[in-house]
């Protein structure tokens, strides 16, 4: 009976973390999977083999087992397997659905496996490998989806194509730059049709001249005119929400800040907006007429008296 290197068979080395070997596994998992190499055997045995491996290397007990094997395989082919007996887990009755029932009845784990580990995968630290196996969760995508701020602010949905599958996606309003959306079991099938990884979509919000976001604050630039700056009044500003009439104090400075309440970004998941801040931008005549130079003249006058 040859022995089995598994760290050959996964292409990790010997020193390879936990993390390591799980990432190697999945990899080569999704790769020689039956469901995308159908009738391919050579696909399948390889299949076959790299999940023997990822049995053993993938838990902490079994690879210190399979480790101490390693330096003492001599001896224990010379004994004929019998000292294997120590490393065993259960014996050979009541197993309980295995690797090659996933097979339709196929052998699954090698002579080499099974004369090391025994058949008891459903005692000892192996606990029952059927459901172990459903437990490897698919790997989670990512992808990034673009949104203007007025979708950002009012909600979208969205209809993506993901390896061939359309998914409808519906955002919530609020959504900030750079906020990561998970959307479970969106992501990779897994390797042994257990849950699905999640899709993680990063959303990257399209800036948009004279409006900036602050938290759920908006800075928007406010142009007002000199006489309205001067002497006050109304100028009307567009929002999200519709148009609105801004009130202009008398003797308005440039660069000061007038707030609207509940007129900014939504607050992500509640039912509450931030404020809209209008950032003054004063606006000087480009020309005057004969006339107002004339009655500006006569304000100077009156205000050096």
């Amino acid at each position: 009976m040859d022995y089995k290197d598994y760290y050959k068979i996964l292409g990790v080395d010997r020193k390879a973390t936990a993390e390591q070997i799980k990432k190697q596994y999945r990899k080569l998992a999704v790769k020689y999977h039956p469901d995308k190499n159908s009738g391919d055997k050579a696909a399948e045995e390889r299949f076959k083999e790299i999940s023997e491996a990822y049995e053993v290397l993938g838990n902490a007990e079994k690879r210190r087992k399979y480790d101490d094997l390693g330096a003492n395989w001599k001896h224990y082919q010379q004994q004929g397997f019998e000292g294997f007996g120590g490393f065993r887990e259960g014996g050979t009755h009541g197993r309980q659905q295995g690797f090659e029932d996933f097979f339709g009845g196929q052998h699954g784990f090698s002579d080499f496996f099974e004369s090391f580990f025994g058949s008891g995968f459903g005692t000892g630290s192996f606990g029952g490998s059927s459901r172990q196996r459903q437990q490897v969760k698919g790997e989670d995508l990512m992808a990034t989806l673009s949104l203007s701020i007025e979708d950002a602010y009012r909600g979208s949905t969205h209809l993506i194509n993901l390896n061939g599958n359309h998914i409808r996606l519906k955002i919530k309003p609020g959504v900030k730059d750079g906020q990561t959306l998970r959307i479970k079991g969106k992501g990779q099938s897994s390797p042994f049709g257990g849950e699905a990884g999640d899709l993680l979509l990063k959303v990257q919000v399209k800036p948009q001249k004279g409006l900036v976001r602050e938290g759920d604050d908006l800075i928007a630039d406010f142009p007002v005119d000199f006489y309205t700056a001067v002497l006050g009044g109304k100028l009307p500003f567009s929002t999200f929400k519709g148009t609105v009439q801004v009130t202009v104090k008398a003797g308005q400075q440039n660069g000061s800040i007038l707030r609207l309440k509940g007129l900014g970004m939504p607050v992500y998941g509640e039912d509450k907006f931030g404020n809209l801040l209008l950032k003054v931008q004063l606006r000087l005549p480009e020309s005057i007429s004969p006339a107002e130079k004339e009655l500006l003249m006569q304000a100077v006058a009156l205000r050096s008296q």
